[in-house]
């Protein structure tokens, strides 16, 4: 009945809320407690631990590149090229066709995933390209 009788510290118990301390041969003997580096003053702000050297804005996200990116690539992928057709209206008809059979997947060799592929990684590289130029535009990198 002993264990019956104890108290049990929890999480918030005095055993728990004191920080322990510890003793190293690297210092000169004394006491060093042990602590979070990364949960220092400077760096933590409004709870969440942010860094100083980090620029907050990396993206640097502007409509304008998005619009113009997306009619730029818009306008040259709805050429009719292949068969008379344009990879942009053989990918959205591709998605018609898919969505004829909703509940199931495309298979695998659906021609949905090579129009898919093919058109979003020509949207992210006009996207890309755009995001360079109208930066550098911007900020004078193309200058002498």
């Amino acid at each position: 009945m002993a264990a019956a009788t104890s108290t049990v510290s929890g999480l918030a118990g005095a055993a728990l809320a004191r920080r322990p301390a510890f003793s190293t041969s690297f210092t000169t003997g004394g006491r060093v407690s042990a602590r979070n580096p990364l949960m220092t003053r400077n760096l933590e702000r409004n709870g969440r631990i942010t860094c100083m050297t980090f620029p907050r804005d990396w993206l640097r996200r502007d409509l304008n590149v998005i619009g113009f990116g997306l009619i730029g690539w818009l306008a040259p992928s709805s050429i009719p090229l292949i068969n008379g057709n344009s990879l942009t209206g053989l990918f959205f008809s591709s998605i018609g066709e898919e969505l004829a059979h909703f509940p199931s997947p495309p298979a695998l060799q659906s021609q949905f995933w090579l129009w898919l592929v093919t058109w979003h990684l020509g949207l992210f590289i006009a996207l890309t390209f755009g995001q360079i130029g109208f930066k550098g535009r911007t900020e004078d990198y193309f200058q002498k």
